[in-house]
């Protein structure tokens, strides 16, 4: 228990480190952590709501709480949507990868080290993207945000696709994940058509 709240202080560090380098140039480090702040306080309910109520739902109460945080964040601070959300997403992305990473080199196991795999893949398609994404011939409004938002859509389509065989990985709630993670990755890939028209 103690090892575990280690590791996740440690990720939360690299949570709020991650998301200041990727915002410090747009915005005062007050509105960043302000934003943070939020975004933890939301995740932590969710955490403490799932633990006591609904424990299946862990992954999605989690989830929802820091997206409500985000929201208000964005609202509070009137910070941009995309770019912050990309810097919401790469910093919480790093986070779970270094802890299942952590989890994996303590006890191995092919569901720990599939799932340490696939987010640290996401981290170097997320990077790629970043780095090139202004040169894509079909992305033709050029804005930030769609590094955040295609690693994130295929985050929840990879979701959706391990449900259809394995519905009752630990945190999925069941068959519903397929709906849940399909709708996810569905409205995100649309935002990025969206995104993409925009000029």
């Amino acid at each position: 228990m103690l090892v575990n709240w280690l590791v996740n202080l440690g990720g939360a560090a690299l949570f709020l480190f991650l998301f200041w380098r990727r915002l410090k140039e747009d915005y005062t480090s007050n509105i960043i952590f302000g934003v943070s702040f939020f975004v933890l306080a939301g995740f932590l309910s969710g955490f403490l709501v799932s633990k006591y109520f609904f424990p299946h739902w862990f992954f999605w109460l989690e989830a929802f709480g820091a997206f409500l945080g985000f929201s208000f964040g964005l609202v509070k601070y009137n910070t941009r949507f995309f770019e912050t959300f990309e810097a919401l997403f790469i910093a919480f992305l790093s986070w779970l990868t270094f802890y299942y990473w952590v989890e994996f080199t303590k006890k191995p196991s092919w569901g720990g080290g599939m799932v340490a795999f696939l987010n640290f893949g996401l981290i170097l398609l997320f990077n790629f993207v970043d780095s090139r994404y202004k040169n894509f011939n079909w992305y033709k409004s050029g804005k930030i945000g769609l590094a955040g938002l295609l690693a994130a859509g295929v985050f929840f389509l990879v979701r959706a696709a391990i449900a259809l065989e394995f519905p009752f990985v630990v945190s999925f709630p069941g068959r519903s994940e397929i709906v849940l993670s399909g709708v996810c990755a569905f409205s995100l890939f649309l935002l990025i058509y969206n995104l993409a028209k925009n000029k």
